[in-house]
């Protein structure tokens, strides 16, 4: 059984999909008007996760993910750049499946772009029109907001409390200071549709509605995005949504934490900005995936080099042992089964399983796996090793790294030579009183899964 904490009831619910093994599921994606930043990438990376997960457990899933190519910063973007809004979005959309890929984020099943929507935009909107949730002034469509009895229903906020502070901005020709857009008027120089208002564009809180509503139907079964969209972007969804079908707009909503930047909230202001494109660069990318999802999903995350560091050694050695498992079975010992051994491999599968069925808990579902590589290295250190044993480590560290989307294979793992090789040039560094390179050796190995150990006999070493 499957939890979801929903951010609609703020409490974990047992997920029940509308059709027995399908999943439809929309996520929020980027405006591709630059490359994609760290925030961008966290929902990217957690979402994919939830994703793999419930692939994992049988469901067929649908994911639909947008890109916003029509947009206020794209504008902004055409003008200063003189270049078509158009050209930037291709170019930038590039530029996201180049990061993403990095990351190892599969492709949506769709990857809807509002350009190619706008015909169902206008009718959307006309539909709302038709029925009282909608009004056009001078060129502009306002949704009346006060129309749906459920709105703040997701941001948990009544519309009196939202009336506080609301107001009505210099050019804005709505009715209620708590309507919001739907279709804008075209300003000289922008890119613009015909419509039946006049020529203009869609607001942004429409564009999801549709887009979410073409590729999955009036209801589906999880929205997700940042925790910054829940008001007024999700709220706005659902009122829009809802008061054009007539139906539920989407039964479970999912929001990922805030990402800060050595502990201070991320901006340009700042001048901690970090782009995904610029990040991979330094940082390998599945490491950075890695460090991500060491976190649940909903919790704050801090991002600093020290704490991706960490993660980086955890990994290694992880990936080492995994490593070193696919060598040894080349050696091991016909077939002959530990059944004790097997049973720990099995319940910790289980364990595994229930964190990730704890509302995708991959923070304590890698130390799970921590664990489970905890139980490899002591049984490489045993002198015969079964081939049953190994493999089935072997299986279970693929389908780890299949739902979590961390590769393995691109680590090396150091022959025992080699490991015998760099003891000694750190006993030669040792002597010559360069403690600096002794200790640069032995954490080198640590953060491999090498544990170098002092004994009356001279210096050993262990997978650890």
């Amino acid at each position: 059984m499957v939890l979801i904490f929903n951010s609609l009831t703020r409490q974990k619910e047992e997920f029940k999909p509308i059709e027995d093994g399908r999943v439809k599921m929309y996520v929020c994606g980027p405006t591709v008007y630059n490359y994609i930043h760290i925030g961008n990438a966290r929902p990217a990376i957690a979402f994919d996760t939830v994703r793999r997960y419930l692939e994992y457990k049988g469901y067929e899933v649908e994911y639909v993910s947008n890109f916003t190519d029509v947009d206020d910063k794209l504008i902004k973007a055409s003008l200063e750049l003189k270049e078509e809004v158009p050209v930037i979005a291709d170019r930038f959309i590039k530029a996201f499946f180049e990061d993403t890929g990095a990351l190892n984020v599969k492709p949506a099943t769709h990857h809807p772009r509002v350009m190619d929507h706008m015909d169902d935009i206008i009718e959307f909107i006309q539909v709302l029109i038709d029925k009282g949730h909608a009004y056009e002034s001078d060129g502009d469509v306002y949704f009346r907001t006060r129309s749906f009895d459920g709105y703040g229903k997701l941001s948990h906020q009544s519309v009196d409390d939202l009336k506080v502070g609301a107001r009505i901005e210099s050019g804005e020709k709505k009715q209620d200071p708590l309507d919001f857009v739907l279709w804008k008027q075209a300003k000289p120089n922008e890119i613009k549709w015909e419509s039946p208002w006049g020529e203009g564009r869609p607001g942004w809180h429409i564009e999801c509605s549709v887009m979410a509503r073409h590729h999955l139907g009036d209801t589906i079964d999880i929205h997700a995005g940042g925790q910054d969209l829940t008001f007024p972007h999700h709220e706005n969804e659902i009122a829009q949504s809802e008061c054009m079908t007539d139906s539920t707009f989407a039964n479970y909503w999912m929001h990922n934490g805030y990402i800060n930047i050595d502990n201070e909230k991320m901006s340009k202001s700042l001048g901690n900005f970090i782009l995904v494109h610029d990040i991979i660069k330094e940082i390998n990318p599945n490491v950075l995936r890695f460090f991500m999802i060491s976190v649940h999903y909903r919790n704050p995350i801090n991002y600093n080099r020290e704490l991706v560091g960490a993660a980086e050694n955890g990994l290694k050695r992880i990936q080492f042992s995994y490593l070193q498992a696919k060598e040894r079975l080349a050696s091991a010992v016909g077939n002959g089964e530990d059944e004790v051994m097997l049973k720990i491999i099995d319940d910790n599968i289980k364990t595994f399983e229930a964190h990730m069925d704890d509302d995708f808990n991959t923070a304590n579902a890698i130390t799970a796996w921590h664990d489970l590589t905890t139980e490899l290295n002591k049984y490489l250190r045993r002198h015969t090793t079964s081939t049953g044993v190994l493999e089935r480590f072997v299986e279970v560290f693929e389908i780890y790294s299949t739902v979590l989307g961390i590769e393995l294979d691109e680590a090396e793992v150091l022959l025992d030579e080699e490991i015998e090789a760099l003891i000694e040039e750190r006993n030669e560094a040792r002597r010559n009183r360069d403690f600096a390179r002794a200790d640069e050796i032995r954490d080198d190995l640590k953060a491999q899964g090498i544990i170098l150990e002092d004994t009356k006999e001279g210096v050993r070493f262990r997978r650890g």
